[in-house]
């Protein structure tokens, strides 16, 4: 499968489905997150799932683990590729949410958000580095039993590192010169894939692109014949 997920980040259908099927011929997937599956819900989903990709959801589940149970029993027949929790939430949540999603369902724990800096941690109270906060967490995911984590380009060799089969996914990634936004913690495609990396989300240098056909051609040549490989 092809490493690029589309971040499809509106509530317009209409929109969403024409960069889906802009991108379908470079992209591996569709991310689609809190914005888009709050306006058009499990409908939404099952519409975009037929431009023919796999769907990425990622709507980063927190909660008791029964409730987050019950929450991936309940999405589970859109059958997503990709499910996100966050690794937070603790041991037995993840462990209730992998059990709930099944072997088909790839369910990837968010560590740190790319927004997220160092400052930012320190204002919640947690004394460490992102780079020590992300090896932690992911050390509980794999613990846990989920298939991988979500985590900065910044430390996605370190977690290759120490887990090998590990479903390891990158957002916040911008090609070389891109603008970086709300995201502090960023690598380009081509170095988050070689430090390990098995799925790379990109959203706005795609989706705010004049063409963005050509602008997914364009991230994808960067990467060459890796842009057919996914761990």
């Amino acid at each position: 499968m092809k490493p690029i997920f589309v971040a499809i980040d509106t509530r317009d259908m209409e929109r969403a489905r024409f960069l889906a099927r802009a991108v379908r011929g470079h992209a591996g997937g569709l991310k689609l997150g809190l914005e888009f599956f709050s306006a058009n819900g499990p409908d939404g989903v099952a519409r975009l799932a037929d431009v023919g990709l796999p769907v990425f959801l990622d709507l980063k589940l927190h909660d008791i683990p029964n409730t987050v149970a019950k929450a991936v029993e309940a999405l589970a027949p859109l059958r997503p590729a990709v499910l996100t929790v966050h690794a937070g939430g603790g041991a037995a949540m993840l462990a209730a949410a992998k059990a709930a999603a099944g072997p088909e369902i790839r369910v990837v724990a968010v560590t740190l958000l790319t927004s997220l800096d160092q400052t930012d941690l320190a204002a919640t109270g947690i004394e460490t580095t992102p780079a020590e906060q992300v090896a932690r967490l992911a050390a509980l995911a794999r613990g846990s039993g989920v298939d991988g984590i979500v985590c900065s380009g910044a430390e996605v060799g370190a977690a290759r590192a120490a887990w090998a089969d590990g479903v390891l996914v990158v957002p916040g990634v911008r090609p070389a010169g891109g603008e970086t936004g709300d995201q502090k913690r960023v690598v380009t495609p081509r170095q988050a894939l070689d430090a390990g990396a098995s799925i790379l989300v990109i959203g706005r240098p795609i989706t705010g692109a004049a063409d963005p056909g050509r602008a997914i051609r364009d991230i994808a040549e960067t990467l060459g014949t890796r842009n057919e490989e996914l761990t």
